[in-house]
């Protein structure tokens, strides 16, 4: 298994929740301070070189209108750390291709990143959430077609070696296609994309061979998931499966259970950030059916009971893993045969208000402590050379 540090880089310093009615699409933006906006830039990428130091591989995302995320473009962020950082693989997760205007430019960020981290790119893809729809002012029930087809015009831009080609799709049509660069990894850099309720979407992820990764859902929706995946897997081999599986909780580490508990509370800010009602769920984002369970109460996802209940709710269901480097594996490997066995801990260690000297200490003592006992007991065994390339 491979464990990869996260941090959505965080603006925390905004009004009390309670006074405004939304963190994300609408918080006036009179909030954020470019001094401290700046420093808080500079210290959460240098956490990210941190993490290279320690063995450690690095996520990246991106968010529009929020301030939970102040990294609004992640190919800038890769940009930096594939020339800063040495070890690391670095995993965009990811570009929000429903809402780019051009898969070409994407393709073109993507090859040059790879290129200048001499192939320690792992390139994903992303719907992009349901609030970003307003910013984006995109249709809602296009955002999955687009997704699609935006992979495809991209992944063929990075493979097409005999000059220029056409693509006349539904929403891109290009007359004369011939990037330069090329991609560093051949065919291309993995390709990754994020959880999703609709299993169907999830079955094609897997018969392309791509890398799934879900985020902060119990453990009970992730089997589910999970098992989706693996029922349309293109791989033979069940360890070639596993490597293509990915899944990110909130994960704090303490030298006692007092200081775990208490960067846990830090971490779990992040899923308090208020979304206003009306952009939780614009019409058309999800299939009918979804909304048809969520009101017979049978939706088991990320439900307010995540987002409100405690820190011992949230480690019972696997969305935050926490306490000291002991109590963190038993965690990992408790989740691990909740849900099937995965090949990818994505770990945002960092959220809210948790310092800069917290974080750091943290991702210490994982790396160091949890780390290597995670690598002996979830090791990969030796790949299967005949497995499937994506």
């Amino acid at each position: 298994m491979y464990c990869w540090h996260f941090t959505e880089m965080p603006y925390p310093d905004h009004p009390d929740p309670d006074t405004v009615p939304s963190v994300r699409v609408s918080l006036p933006n009179k909030h954020f301070d470019p001094k401290l906006g700046a420093d808080l830039y500079n210290r959460y990428l240098d956490e990210h070189l941190i993490a290279d130091d320690l063995g450690l591989n690095i996520m990246l995302n991106e968010h529009h209108q929020t301030a939970t995320c102040l990294d609004v473009a992640a190919p800038l962020s890769a940009a930096i750390l594939a020339r800063q950082t040495s070890k690391a693989r670095i995993c965009i997760l990811g570009n929000p291709m429903s809402n780019r205007a051009d898969p070409i430019r994407v393709a073109e960020e993507m090859a040059m990143i790879d290129c200048i981290s001499r192939g320690r790119l792992d390139a994903g893809f992303v719907r992009g959430v349901p609030y970003e729809v307003f910013a984006a002012n995109t249709n809602p029930t296009q955002t999955l077609e687009r997704l699609w087809e935006g992979i495809d015009l991209c992944v063929k831009a990075w493979t097409h070696r005999d000059g220029c080609f056409n693509f006349e799709g539904k929403f891109w049509h290009k007359r004369s296609v011939n990037i330069w660069p090329t991609p560093y990894q051949k065919p291309h850099p993995p390709v990754w994309i994020t959880g999703s309720s609709d299993k169907e979407n999830i079955r094609e992820v897997a018969r392309r061979g791509f890398t799934f990764a879900m985020f902060l859902q119990p453990h009970v929706k992730v089997r589910e998931m999970f098992d989706a995946y693996r029922e349309c897997s293109i791989y033979d081999d069940p360890e070639d499966v596993r490597r293509h599986i990915a899944y990110m909780p909130l994960v704090a580490t303490g030298e006692t259970e007092e200081e775990a508990e208490g960067f846990a509370k830090k971490v779990a800010w992040y899923l308090g950030a208020k979304t206003a009602p009306q952009f939780r769920n614009p019409p058309g984002y999800v299939p009918v059916s979804f909304n048809v369970n969520a009101l017979k109460g049978t939706y088991s996802g990320r439900t307010d009971a995540v987002r409100t209940k405690g820190i011992e709710y949230l480690k019972e269901q696997g969305v935050l893993m926490y306490g000291t480097p002991d109590q963190v594996f038993e965690q990992v490997e408790a989740f691990y045969g909740h849900v099937g066995g995965f090949g990818q801990l994505l770990m945002m260690q960092q959220a809210g208000h948790m310092t800069h000297e917290e974080t750091v200490k943290s991702m210490t003592l994982f790396a160091k402590e949890v780390y290597p006992r995670i690598r002996e007991e979830f090791d990969f065994k030796p790949a299967n050379k005949g497995a499937a390339a994506q």
